[in-house]
């Protein structure tokens, strides 16, 4: 089996992982991760105030009653623009991996991206009226068109910088910040009309339909509603682990088709909860942190279990690994373990390194689905917050968030104990060959 996927997935999984636009898409949005933390942390701490009453009596009488509108304003000034930082943040990196510096490009992409949304209002009260443009056109609603307008915008605009005719050269002397832009004039003009000739024949064709509108009714609605079920989230944790157990990192691979969507519904969700939403039905359970909060617990294959069973178990052999891997495992890196032990190309421990995250996944998406789990994921964690801490605040600090992950931890090391024994059991008869052969 591992020389079939050596043989004829290895080859085709580095080239997707390497492709330079998922890599453009998945550095961009883990680059905005200030963003998104410190809003999340807003939303949080504005609605603890709703789940722990004293917390909210005692900032309500120490700030008063408008005391969440810091909240709230940080919440505006993050995820309410979240395409638009997607879209000057993904340009810029797919403009850099052709060598360019990505200035000019990330600029000419956002413009593409502006000219493209309705310019009068949509809502009954300034419906018709110009310049009354929704914030759901900035926000993660919006995010897969930012991302596609990102992308196509800059390949055209990279491709006219290198029509020779279309290059202004001014004098020697002339500073190179302003010969640099003059360089790129017509290329950046051209690509600009050429989204605004765009964006005018599509709705022509669509019967005044805007791209962003179009694309959420035919595409993005029902790929999201695919997203967000269970047998997704097995495919998407099985090709993880699969990956990994060839030495490819599964997450980074796969990062440029899963954070734009997990990042969609984890957005949609604290936005939900910012507005005071109850109605579970509403709220995506694959959403944002999900998998960080409660499957990957010590990293990529729940490996946190591993090294409590090897605790357990006992195991002297490992014990210098254990030292180095323990620290970095409670905070979710794992490749001391990965590739010290290893489990990678290891026929043993590739069993629980795969059935255990999907187990746990199961376990999870089942628990939240029908409840047990409130509210659902609704803030955005550091992916090294440790098992347990990062359940509780992703479901805006709530106990039964925490519950869970200590649940599936427990999971994780009841999968692995009976392969830490098994593996003992070789270790020890090869060891006693050895000496006998000696």
């Amino acid at each position: 089996m591992l020389n079939f996927m050596e043989r004829y997935i290895m080859p085709y999984a580095v080239k997707f992982g390497n492709n330079r636009h998922l890599l453009a898409i998945r550095d961009a949005l883990i680059g905005m991760i200030a963003i998104t933390m410190i809003g999340s942390f807003a939303v949080l701490f504005n609605n603890l105030g709703q789940i722990i009453k004293p917390y909210g009596k005692l900032m309500e009488s120490i700030f008063g009653p408008t005391w969440t509108t810091l909240g709230g304003d940080i919440w505006w000034g993050t995820f309410a623009f979240m395409t638009v930082f997607a879209v000057f943040g993904i340009s810029h990196k797919l403009a850099k991996s052709y060598g360019d510096d990505g200035f000019e490009a990330m600029l000419v992409a956002a413009a593409s991206f502006f000219l493209l949304i309705p310019q009068v209002g949509k809502v009954p009260e300034t419906e018709g009226a110009w310049g009354f443009v929704s914030w759901g056109y900035f926000n993660a609603t919006s995010l897969f068109t930012g991302i596609i307008v990102a992308l196509a915008a800059t390949e055209l605009f990279i491709r006219l910088t290198k029509v020779k005719k279309f290059v202004i050269k001014l004098p020697d002397g002339v500073p190179p910040a302003v010969s640099g832009a003059f360089a790129k004039l017509i290329p950046g003009m051209l690509t600009i009309f050429t989204f605004g000739l765009f964006g005018l024949l599509f709705r022509k064709l669509t019967h005044g339909q805007f791209l962003n509108d179009w694309l959420n009714a035919t595409l993005v609605a029902p790929l999201t509603n695919a997203a967000d079920s269970l047998p997704f989230a097995v495919l998407i944790v099985l090709l993880v682990h699969v990956f990994w157990s060839v030495g490819l990192h599964g997450p980074n691979i796969l990062g440029g088709v899963t954070t734009p969507l997990f990042t969609s519904l984890g957005t949609k969700n604290t936005d939900l909860y910012a507005q005071g939403v109850a109605d579970l039905e509403k709220y995506a359970v694959l959403a944002g942190p999900f998998l960080d909060a409660f499957v990957y617990l010590g990293g990529s294959g729940a490996t946190l279990g591993l090294i409590v069973a090897m605790f357990l178990a006992g195991r002297k052999r490992h014990k210098q690994l254990l030292a180095l891997g323990t620290p970095p495992g409670v905070f979710q890196i794992n490749e001391p373990l990965l590739f010290g032990l290893p489990i990678v190309l290891n026929p043993i421990w590739l069993i629980p390194f795969i059935s255990a995250p999907i187990i746990m996944t199961i376990v999870a998406y089942s628990a939240i689905s029908l409840g047990w789990v409130y509210p659902v994921v609704t803030a955005s964690i550091p992916w090294v917050t440790p098992a347990g801490i990062g359940g509780y605040l992703a479901t805006g600090g709530h106990i039964s968030g925490a519950v869970l992950a200590l649940v599936n931890l427990a999971i994780s090391i009841v999968i692995y104990l009976p392969f830490v024994y098994v593996q003992g059991r070789i270790e020890d008869k090869k060891n006693k060959d050895q000496n006998q052969a000696a």
